[in-house]
């Protein structure tokens, strides 16, 4: 089956075709600046070849015509026409309680995903406008939501509960709901391939780290407590948010520098985290140079995120009560030595033997973990899209 996967943002719409035989990209691409001066789409095939459009790309529907324009293109394309694929994938930043399973998209399910706009007023309408323009532009092809809160529903009452009154929850849906589901998805089930063991007789701790992360604990399979809550915002520290902050001390910011909740909303989110704190970049990478040249503030910033980093590990050991695995992935997870072992540093009770050989030496997919260590440790890249394109075809056959 071959799957159109799409992540339609803002002022971008990022996609990968997908053969879900071969279990590979056939290709990928990016439409970018839609709607501003400057818009480019460019699409790499499976053998590196780029192949670039640039122009006026007024909305997401005319992004679409000319992903769908550059997918058969006659010399620069992968498929000859659009009958090839079977169908479309699209990932949806927020479901709120309705959807806990990706679904096939009809005008019922549109309409409750329009219902769910509050809850990710910054994500889920243009997740929207992408599903409308491939219904318009390819009415013939059927379409699937897979959700990022999806796999955390699983959550016990106790874990997604905030200390707020109880009528709040049952009015406005104001409760934990937790974010890159497909991702702690992914990597979870990796990892128990590379255990060799089912699923549902392991406990792992999956670290999402990037410009944006979050932390989940899984027991046997499924998200029993995630550290983002009811946005994006909440757990640990990030590229640019702020992670955990007592909303007091927000409200006494807000009174002192005269902010209201739009421009609190943005210095949470555009201002906080690691720039907010290193005052240098949102990027681990600038932040780790500087600290090498000795910069407090850098320092500052890596030392309070892997502080967070540890906390929850900690927290979700003892959530668990048995943890078998922790998996590092995402740019950070993945590339940053330094974040993987400060964040283990120092819990060796816990059963975290890191192996700082392996931690510091080698690329892609592997264990870091020592021989004894009771905890295996692993860094996964992750593959949102992969899941994303399986679970459409799961749900094209009936089996979700």
């Amino acid at each position: 089956m071959k799957v159109l996967v799409l992540n339609s943002g803002s002022s971008s719409i990022k996609y990968q075709l997908f053969d879900t035989v071969e279990k590979s990209a056939i290709a990928r691409g990016v439409a970018e600046r839609i709607g501003l001066r400057g818009a480019m789409l460019s699409q790499t095939d499976a053998k590196g070849e780029r192949a670039t459009l640039s122009g006026e790309i007024l909305d997401h529907q005319q992004a679409i015509r000319y992903i769908i324009a550059l997918l058969i293109d006659p010399s620069r394309g992968v498929i000859k026409d659009m009958q090839e694929v079977d169908a479309i994938g699209h990932r949806v930043v927020h479901g709120g309680e309705k959807f806990a399973k990706s679904v096939l998209i009809d005008d019922e399910v549109l309409n409750e995903l329009h219902a769910c706009v509050d809850l990710a007023p910054l994500h889920n309408p243009h997740n929207i406008k992408g599903i409308e323009a491939c219904r318009q532009l390819m009415p013939g092809t059927q379409n699937v939501a897979v959700f990022d809160t999806a796999f955390h529903l699983t959550m016990p009452k106790a874990a997604y509960i905030y200390g707020i009154p109880y009528i709040l929850y049952k009015r406005h849906g104001i409760r934990r709901y937790g974010f890159h589901g497909t991702s702690h998805y992914y990597v979870s089930r990796r990892a128990r391939d590379l255990m060799q063991v089912k699923i549902e007789e392991v406990n792992m701790i999956t670290c999402h780290l990037g410009n944006g992360s979050s932390i989940t604990a899984i027991k046997g399979g499924k998200s029993i407590d995630t550290s983002m809550g009811f946005t994006p915002t909440e757990g640990l520290i990030m590229g640019t948010r702020s992670g955990d902050v007592d909303t007091a001390a927000m409200l006494h910011v807000m009174r002192r520098e005269d902010l209201d909740s739009r421009e609190a909303t943005t210095l949470l989110n555009k201002h906080s985290g690691l720039v907010g704190i290193s005052g240098i970049s949102s990027d681990m990478r600038e932040i780790e140079s500087e600290a090498a040249e000795g910069n407090a503030r850098a320092n500052l910033a890596i030392d309070v995120m892997t502080y967070r980093l540890k906390k929850y590990i900690a927290a979700y050991s003892g959530a668990l009560g048995k943890v078998d695995a922790l998996i590092f992935t995402g740019g950070i997870g993945e590339n940053s030595s330094l974040v993987r072992k400060k964040s283990v540093m120092g819990m060796e009770n816990f059963g975290f033997k890191l192996d700082e050989a392996a931690n510091e030496s080698g690329a892609g997919e592997r264990l870091i973990s020592t021989p004894d260590s009771p905890v295996k440790i692993y860094i996964i890249p992750t593959n949102e899209e992969l899941v994303i394109a399986f679970d459409t075809e799961r749900v094209l056959h009936g089996e979700l």
